[in-house]
């Protein structure tokens, strides 16, 4: 018995510096990658953004009145730079989500040397799950949205954070918040919001971990409690994480903005400040939906078998 516990453990540790390695390497991979796509594709998408600013004031003056021209080549010419500056932007956020996700398995690498893993069984439900979260983060991200131009950028309002939420309760932090992370970041690449998808990833997967250190850690939600209890615990975490992205989302999103992607320090401003308001207008929605849907899920999937137990319960409880 113990020379297979032996065993298990040495399989345990050498998977988690296997992990660790991969994070490493792929951590020095992003940099590389990302110093390159800033000097050459991102370098090229600033000078393609200053000509589209050009060509939309343009066509403002001409619906105005005030200058004369074709309104259907400058719109058509606006359309292809607008083009053109996503395809030139893409390399350079690309690489800055891959350095944050190399970051991420580093730093898992390191929990599972030190710490351990759970159940490898245990670990397929989850990641299953994990899988079916990130579908639906990304999917109330990039199908229920609005959204709403502010100068060359956008912002939105969007169900994406209800579901990154709700993964961090039914998972746990990690696993939640990598959902979240993942599903979210990939609704960022494929749409206009491509320069935010770094942003995004460290962001959600901030958000799981908030709620799951709240819900899980903290206050055992995953064990036996009353129905009082569990109300409370679950609307308490969601506050928790949704009050955590309204002051780092736009504090965040000024510094990304303007250190990371050059925009200048008072359309950054501009931008941090409607981001504030939808920011707030999500997380209201994402705390009252998760809440709902929590309360309503655990029960059923308690009955299906389907519950993953976050945190053990006690010898002494049900």
């Amino acid at each position: 018995m113990r020379k297979e516990q032996n065993r298990n453990m040495s399989e345990t540790r050498k998977k988690s510096y296997l992990l660790l390695i991969l994070g490493a390497v792929l951590l020095a991979a992003a940099i590389a990658f990302a110093i390159y796509a800033h000097g050459s594709s991102y370098a090229a998408s600033l000078e393609t953004g200053s000509e589209l600013s050009e060509v939309k004031a343009l066509i403002k003056s001409v619906e105005a009145g005030e200058t004369a021209g074709d309104l259907e080549a400058l719109k058509t010419r606006q359309t292809k730079l607008t083009d053109l500056k996503l395809s030139q932007e893409r390399p350079y956020s690309y690489s800055l989500t891959l350095l944050f996700f190399a970051l991420l398995l580093v730093a898992k690498g390191l929990y599972n040397s030190l710490i351990g893993t759970v159940k490898s069984q245990e670990n397929i439900k989850r990641l299953a799950m994990a899988g079916l979260m990130a579908a639906l983060c990304y999917i109330g991200f990039a199908v229920f949205k609005i959204d709403i131009p502010v100068g060359p950028g956008k912002t939105a309002f969007h169900f994406g954070n209800v579901f990154c939420v709700l993964a961090a309760l039914l998972l746990g932090g990690f696993w939640g918040g990598l959902a979240g992370a993942i599903g979210m970041t990939i609704g960022d690449l494929t749409t206009a919001y491509v320069t935010s998808a770094p942003k995004t990833f460290l962001l959600k997967l901030c958000i799981g971990l908030i709620v799951g250190l709240v819900a899980h850690v903290i206050f055992r939600l995953s064990r036996t409690h009353s129905r009082k209890y569990i109300t409370g615990v679950t609307v308490l975490a969601c506050l928790c994480g949704m009050g955590f992205n309204m002051a780092a989302d736009p504090l965040v999103g000024y510094f990304y903005k303007m250190y990371l992607l050059g925009i200048p320090q008072e359309l950054s401003a501009t931008l941090a400040k409607m981001a504030t308001v939808t920011t707030a207008v999500n997380a209201v929605v994402a705390v009252i939906a998760a809440s709902i849907f929590y309360l309503a899920l655990r029960p059923a999937l308690r009955k299906a078998g389907l519950f993953i137990q976050v945190t053990p319960e006690r010898p002494d409880m049900e």
